[in-house]
């Protein structure tokens, strides 16, 4: 911390020396308090405004900017405007000598429109999160800011003209705000963003990136940061386009869902695999696979196989087409209609816009023949004639209307269609497991799962082209099926995707082997793969223990590694009483600030609510309760816990995790992720024996 700028005064005799007046401090706390005024002054004049457009659809359209203008100028009271502060110097390359506030958006000031606040994502800003000593970017000094409830309390300067001084993690306000106790929901890290972390939020939006992350490496907030930091640097490319992100359960929506508003950014559209084909295709989902029938209908081959039953039923016709017209009747030869449909199932057009073409394509014909009459007919008569009964009739014979769902629903109950449309593909053996064992009346009353609804997804863009977005973050994309990572990619045909995950955290019977084979599921074969490996909120005696795992679940992996200086706290306790020792770690654990996770097998949620019940413990059960993070402690399902984040966990028996997976592998996988969702402290209850790798005593 920097010495004040003026010594204090002596006391007199008798009295409390008064602390010493830091000068600059206070200047900042100024700088804070115009820039607040600012905002409240810009969030005014937005109020207002008023939307008058030419037309009604214009004038709503206005409304709408207005609206998101409001929101991305909400000042939060308990959160900095700025964060850091760059002084830029002529001499090291600077464009001017200037001073430059670093914060989560811009605000300008009301003398000359002077920016007060420069957002973090503007190419000023870059420094701030890139310079170096001896690589300063044109900045003499970069300072970083220590807040408490919105409260300006420190700074620290870092020198760029020379090699030493506060760097990195070793600046005290940077790792004191990485390691700060979390409240609530997951918040942005926008001040302790990392070069290579920087690096991934800014790449171009033409480009499509995979991040393997391990646990603690905050890949899920690169990934965030990084649709905030496209939705302002491709503003109108991506407001026509759009943004999503898909998570892996509503929990972790809502779990991440304040990042964005916090960024300024509510534009972005958040969706789980099941909520995003669910709405899609219109298809509730209300069944459940078993395993080795959700194996097969989330195996690519199911494309193929989609595709055949499709296109199958096009036929080839054996009649002439015969139009009566007036006085006459115009025939299209059969083998000229082969001829039209052998070059429309050709051209890689979607089912219905070939469907769309056949009867303007034989009405053509038809007006051949006129014209060979000496008929003079023109553009006006051909719709007629396409629109015309017998061209209809004749056309539908040979390309039928298809439903999505009621073809999906005949592959499933028809065995002798999926045969046909499986030939060569799936086994009988395989063929029989996706056979619905109860069949429905009718689509809308089938009980689909998951895997059903994916497969009406495929089939409907099979139909029409499903519409492409901008950009798609996916995160937890290690457990997608390959069909699910269709589902994702198709939404991003045009576009670009960030792909997010651990191949150490997969879990499920279908998750993915390799980012290679991932990424050509998702259609961008060609995207960069990059490994992120530095922890930054796990602390090291925690991952240490958890990565005694690797070997047996993911040998290919870089084991991570913690960078905090704080190892933090792990202690394993042997127990005869798992209840009343769970619900002790966790009063324990209260006793700390920040959050607490209560991690359990799933087979012991049960027993779980009674222990914490019995100790007055108040929780929110994941999965079942309002999925707001309100309370301090939150009941976590093992199977819900990927992907979430508490200053303190409590896991309770780790072999009855592994046991709860169909494998070892997955088990212990699933083990890996519970391991690793906390920030300063883990307490493992157990009474059976610590699973093979971890049956040994904690690294000091």
């Amino acid at each position: 911390m920097p010495a004040p700028e003026s010594a204090p005064e002596r006391p007199a005799t008798g009295q409390s020396p008064e602390p010493p007046v830091d000068h600059t401090l206070e200047r900042e706390r100024r700088h804070l308090g115009d820039a607040r005024t600012a905002l409240r002054r810009m969030r005014e004049h937005t109020a207002g405004l008023t939307a008058i457009g030419g037309d009604h659809v214009s004038t709503e359209h206005l409304k709408q900017v207005l609206y998101r203008r409001m929101k991305a100028l909400e000042d939060d009271p308990v959160v900095p405007l700025f964060f850091g502060r760059l002084d830029y110097d002529t001499r090291l390359g600077g464009e001017l000598d200037e001073t430059l506030y670093i914060g989560r958006r811009h605000v300008t000031g009301e003398i000359g429109g002077e920016p007060l606040v420069i957002d973090w994502r503007a190419q000023m800003s870059l420094p701030f999160y890139q310079a170096r000593p001896g690589e300063p970017m044109g900045v003499r000094s970069r300072r970083r800011f220590g807040f408490s409830h919105g409260q300006l309390t420190a700074y620290e300067d870092e020198d760029l003209t020379s090699v030493g001084g506060v760097s990195g993690l070793e600046s005290e306000i940077l790792e004191s705000e990485i390691e700060r106790p979390r409240t609530g929901p997951m918040r942005d890290i926008v001040a302790t963003i990392q070069p290579e972390q920087d690096r991934i939020v800014r790449a171009r939006l033409s480009d499509s990136l995979c991040i393997q992350g391990a646990p603690g490496t905050g890949k899920t907030a690169v990934g965030l940061h990084r649709a905030a930091y496209l939705l302002y640097a491709y503003r109108d490319q991506l407001a026509r386009s759009g943004v999503l992100v898909v998570g892996p359960n509503d929990s972790f929506l809502s779990y991440i869902g304040d990042v964005l508003p916090a960024l300024g950014e509510i534009d972005a559209t958040q969706a789980t695999v099941s909520s995003l084909v669910s709405e899609a295709t219109g298809a509730a989902i209300r069944g459940l696979d078993l395993v080795p029938a959700a194996l097969v209908k989330g195996d690519a081959r199911m494309a193929t196989v989609l595709r055949r039953a499709v296109w199958g039923h096009v036929t080839r016709p054996t009649e002439a087409l015969v139009v009566p017209r007036g006085a006459y009747q115009w025939r299209v030869g059969s083998y000229l209609a082969v001829e039209i449909v052998d070059e429309l199932t050709s051209r890689g057009v979607r089912y219905e816009a070939g469907r769309t073409m056949l009867p303007q394509r034989l009405a053509h014909q038809v007006l051949l023949r006129m014209e060979a009459a000496g008929d003079s007919p023109d553009d006006r008569v051909q719709n007629a004639v396409a629109r015309s009964k017998p061209v209809k009739t004749y056309a539908d014979l040979l390309w039928p209307r298809l439903d999505p769902a009621k073809l999906v629903l005949r592959l499933l109950t028809d065995a002798g269609f999926l045969a046909t449309a499986a030939d060569g593909i799936l086994t009988r053996e395989e063929q029989q497991l996706i056979m619905m064992t109860k069949p429905a009346r009718s689509a809308a009353t089938a009980r689909w799962s998951l895997a059903d609804v994916v497969l009406i997804d495929e089939t409907a863009d099979l139909i029409n082209r499903t519409p492409s977005l901008g950009h798609v973050i996916v995160d937890e994309a290690q457990d997608l099926s390959p069909m699910q990572l269709r589902a994702v990619g198709r939404r991003a045909s045009t576009g670009s995707v960030t792909v997010l995950g651990d191949l150490a955290q997969a879990t499920t019977p279908w998750a993915t082997s390799s980012w290679a084979e991932s990424m050509a599921h998702l259609g961008h074969p060609d995207a960069d793969v990059e490994e992120l490996v530095a922890g930054f909120r796990v602390p090291g005696a925690v991952i240490d223990f958890a990565a005694r795992l690797l070997p047996r679940i993911a040998p290919q992996l870089t084991p991570p590694h913690s960078v905090r200086r704080n190892r933090g706290a792990l202690d394993l306790r042997l127990s005869t009483a798992v209840g009343g020792d769970l619900a002790a770690a966790t009063r324990e654990a209260l006793e700390r600030e920040g959050t607490v996770g209560v991690i359990v097998p799933d087979a012991a949620v049960p027993t779980a609510r009674a222990a914490l019940e019995r100790a007055e413990v108040r929780y929110d059960l994941l999965g079942e309760d309002a999925q707001v993070f309100d309370a301090r402690v939150d009941l976590v399902p093992a199977s819900l816990a990927k992907g979430l984040e508490f200053d303190h966990v409590v896991l309770l028996e780790p072999a009855d995790i592994v046991a709860g997976e169909p494998d070892e592998v997955t088990g212990l996988r699933r083990l890996y992720v519970c391991l690793t969702r906390a920030v300063t402290s883990l307490v493992v209850v157990h009474a059976a024996p610590l699973p093979g790798a971890l049956d040994a005593a904690p690294a000091a």
